[in-house]
């Protein structure tokens, strides 16, 4: 049986703000990598699995500063202890933010003892968030814990999800739209056959202007809109291997001797922040870990179609 496990308004504070070549917001894994490890030990505790993760954000604050006039932003970077000779100790810098988010694991597997043992389990998994860290930070509060079952279609789903997103707002939601990087791609190959994939994602990542000549010879920087309309943003979506697959102990100084290893980079796609009441099925929300091939690639089980865009959604950012 399936069930739905909201994780509501967790506050976390310094988690990691940069993934890759992105910054503003962790990497989706971090989340995935949190249910995971809420699974490992409900599976023990309850015999319960977690599937999928989704995650609506409703505060964030990167721990920046402008130190310039051109608009420039820095991290705040934490002060480091002296050396034994009195000098700055050398490290790498980071990128801090904090962060309220809710999340929605789907759940497989049977909760015993009835609402009473739903409510054991609403109590074990808060003890049990709060005790993590959610992508590096530290989690200082979070509201209680909801278990429901979940229905695979019909109405009964859509009540569901319509109740949970009204209830995650204000706040917004995080799907993968990376068949519009797949089309925009497409279609840059169509014009240009030497076109590159990361020209393609540099479309949906930049902000750019270009100058137009007007009549009177005087020239107007215009901006250039996304290639796709909507609330559109890079975003890392997990890794792809760069080197086969090495046998336990071939490579040394592996965090685990006895799993195969393999060395990957990480993969970018692009991902939409939507309002949750744009939400019209919660399995549009949930993020899955791939299974079956050797990309590390997380994306979601039912993607989300045209179909489902609303004339607001098409409104230009």
């Amino acid at each position: 049986m399936s069930y739905l496990i909201v994780l509501p308004n967790i506050q976390v504070e310094n988690a990691n703000a940069i993934s890759g070549l992105t910054y503003g917001f962790p990497a989706i894994t971090h989340f995935l990598g949190f249910t995971h490890a809420l699974s490992r030990q409900v599976q023990q505790s309850h015999g319960l699995r977690f599937t999928g993760c989704g995650v609506v954000c409703h505060k964030h604050q990167v721990q920046a500063y402008q130190a310039s006039e051109r608009g420039d932003h820095y991290f705040a970077l934490t002060r480091i202890p002296l050396t034994r000779e009195a000098k700055t100790a050398p490290f790498n810098e980071e990128g801090r933010m904090h962060m309220t988010v809710t999340l929605f694991a789907e759940c497989e597997g049977s909760i015993a003892h009835g609402d009473g043992g739903a409510r054991e389990l609403e109590q074990h998994l808060h003890t049990l968030c709060v005790a993590q860290r959610l992508a590096g930070g530290t989690v200082t509060a979070m509201k209680p814990v909801r278990v429901m079952a979940l229905p695979q279609n019909g109405d009964e789903l859509q009540n569901i999800t319509r109740r949970e997103m009204y209830r995650s707002l204000p706040g917004f939601a995080l799907v993968d739209r990376s068949e519009l990087l797949a089309q925009h791609f497409t279609e840059r190959q169509t014009q240009d056959p030497q076109a590159e994939r990361i020209d393609a994602w540099l479309d949906f990542s930049t902000i750019t202007f270009r100058a137009e000549q007007q009549e009177d010879d005087s020239v107007q920087w215009q901006y250039q809109p996304k290639p796709a309309k909507g609330y559109l943003v890079p975003l890392m979506v997990g890794f792809t291997p760069i080197s086969p697959l090495y046998a336990p102990g071939d490579v040394a100084k592996t965090r685990d001797p006895s799993t195969p290893f393999r060395f990957v980079e990480a993969a970018y796609g692009v991902g939409e922040w939507r309002s949750p009441h744009r939400v019209t099925d919660i399995h549009q929300l949930i993020w899955r870990y791939p299974a079956g091939t050797e990309h590390y690639i997380c994306s979601h089980a039912k993607p989300l179609q045209e179909a489902d865009l609303t004339e607001q959604d098409h409104s230009d950012f």
